[in-house]
C-alpha cells in the first residue's frame, strides 16, 4: 500500500500545490487554466485572499509531495512528513470549503457555481487525502 498511495499522494498534492504556485507566479495563467477567477468575476476582497492564500500555500504545501515521494522511496521519514503535510492540506481543504460555503451563504461573489462547485470538490478530495495520510502516519510511528 505504501509505493500505491505514495504514487496517489504525489499526484494529487502536486496538482494542488502547483496550482497554488502558478497563482503565485503568474496570475493570468492561474485564471487561463480555470485555477482562480478573474479579479472582475469575484469579490475584491476574495480575490485578495486567494492570492494570499497562494503565496503561503506555495511556501507550505511541498510536505506532501515530498511525503508521496518518500512513502514511494520506502524511506523512514515519510511518517513525519505526512503528520505535517496531511495537517497541513487537512487545514488547507477545511479552510478552502467553510470559506467558501460562508462567503456563498452571504453573498460575496467567489466565482461562478460550477468552478465554486469543482473547487468543492478538489478541496474535499485534498482533506481526505490529508486525513488518510495522518492516520497512515500514526499508524507507521505506533507500529
Amino acid at each position: 500500500m505504501g509505493m500505491m498511495w505514495g504514487f496517489v499522494v504525489v499526484a494529487l498534492s502536486v496538482l494542488c500545490w502547483g496550482g497554488q504556485a502558478i497563482s503565485w507566479f503568474s496570475p493570468s495563467t492561474a485564471v487561463r487554466l480555470s485555477l482562480t477567477e478573474s479579479d472582475d468575476a469575484v469579490d475584491a476582497a476574495f480575490s485578495a485572499d486567494g492570492r494570499g492564500e497562494a503565496i503561503w500555500d506555495t511556501l507550505t504545501l511541498w510536505t506532501m509531495p515530498v511525503t508521496g515521494v518518500l512513502l514511494i522511496a520506502d524511506n523512514a521519514a515519510w511518517p513525519y512528513f505526512g503528520l505535517v503535510g496531511g495537517a497541513m492540506y487537512l487545514y488547507f481543504a477545511g479552510r478552502g470549503v467553510f470559506t467558501r460555503i460562508a462567503m456563498r451563504q452571504r453573498g460575496v461573489r467567489i466565482g461562478a457555481a460550477k468552478n465554486v462547485r469543482l473547487a468543492l470538490v478538489f478541496l474535499t478530495i485534498w482533506g481526505a487525502m490529508g486525513l488518510v495520510t495522518i492516520v497512515a502516519a500514526a499508524v507507521s510511528l505506533t507500529s
